[in-house]
């Protein structure tokens, strides 16, 4: 199991599909015997584990909670760690297919047991700004992974990236607005997952490249 980490807009959900992607694509052509459409590799964003919009209205400040939504605290940690913790179990004859929730754009919520995680799959590639944090769940969940990635980019390069995207998914009606929403929530969540890094494994250094682009590696535009 590996997780890949690193503050918005720093590549890491481009890595992570191109990575799982490439893996099923290199077993398909070298062991075709044993593939039979199976995948070997599954690829797990953290964003299905956002709370609902109806979770964040119970909340006691539900306005803060709405605009700092992407923040630690508004992620189901508990429920990332218990898929990481079954996962780590034995795969056995009876073993079933596992689920991990999605997150629907569209309608601003996750989706429940949306991302099938098969008996064949052998490699889990997650991904997500908290997967590498030193604290609560998360550190519990990192502990349990194989390799920790974190992909290290420039602040200000994220920073124009966000704006890009929140303009793009109409997030933000002008780069006014899409400046302030990077620079009073997504930039301001980076900070709290560089100050609160555990050690990792690999440190990837995010370059521009056009053929890593997000809709290249079969992921919407609102992804990182």
């Amino acid at each position: 199991m590996v997780a890949v980490s690193g503050i918005p807009g720093s590549g890491k959900t481009t890595l992570a599909a191109k990575v799982s992607n490439g893996l099923n694509k290199k077993h398909a052509q070298t062991s075709p015997g044993t593939h039979n459409g199976n995948p070997v590799a599954a690829f797990i964003p953290m964003d299905g584990y956002h709370l609902s919009r109806a979770q964040l209205d119970a909340m006691p400040d539900p306005q803060n909670a709405h605009a700092r939504r992407g923040a630690a605290f508004t992620f189901d940690a508990d429920k990332f760690f218990a898929l990481v913790k079954k996962l780590r179990e034995p795969i056995l004859p009876e073993t079933r297919t596992l689920y991990a929730p999605s997150f629907d754009h569209a309608k601003k919520d996750p989706v429940a047991d949306d991302i099938p995680i098969a008996r064949s799959v052998r490699i889990v590639i997650f991904e997500g700004n908290y997967c590498s944090l030193n604290h609560g769940p998360w550190k519990e969940a990192a502990d349990l992974m194989d390799e920790l990635w974190f992909v290290d980019v420039d602040f200000q390069i994220a920073r124009k990236r966000l704006i890009h995207r929140h303009l793009k998914a109409g997030i933000a009606q002008n780069e006014e607005e899409a400046a302030k929403r990077a620079d009073e929530n997504d930039l301001l969540n980076g900070k709290e997952i560089i100050d609160s890094r555990l050690d990792v494994h690999e440190l990837v250094t995010s370059k521009e490249d056009p053929e890593w682009a997000p809709e290249y590696q079969g992921i919407g535009d609102g992804k990182d």
